[in-house]
């Protein structure tokens, strides 16, 4: 039986806390454990779609396990997230699609944690 993860990126990197790297940290140990025996995504959203700018650079004590999630592991990042937290231009850079299917009202369309539970993804948020 193959299993279904997602896993939601919310914790912000502007912060600097070590909760924030921990969130993410774990976030991507998780989404790679998930890719060994069935299929992952990863979602920043929210604040966390900060992220992907700051894991790409090569000196983050998290890059290695970025890298390595981004070989195995579809990422992607909301799209109308991105444009809130101006994150957009860092998510284009780090080569992270965006997904903008829920069009809630008052935004530019952000990701859908409904069509991913309809999809058949089990939804873990950090």
């Amino acid at each position: 039986m193959s299993s279904k993860t997602a896993v939601v990126v919310l914790s912000d990197p502007s912060t600097g806390t070590e909760e924030a790297l921990g969130r993410v940290f774990n976030a991507l140990a998780t989404a790679w454990e998930f890719a060994q025996g069935g299929e992952a995504l990863v979602l920043f959203q929210g604040a966390g779609t900060r992220w992907p700018a700051v894991l790409s650079e090569p000196e983050h004590p998290a890059h290695e396990l970025y890298a390595a999630v981004k070989e195995k592991v579809v990422t992607v990042a909301s799209g109308g997230c991105a444009t809130v937290f101006g994150a957009t231009e860092g998510v284009e850079v780090a080569d992270v699609k965006q997904v903008s299917q829920n069009q809630a009202p008052g935004t530019p369309g952000v990701a859908s944690i409904r069509e991913l539970v309809l999809s058949g993804y089990h939804v873990l948020t950090f």
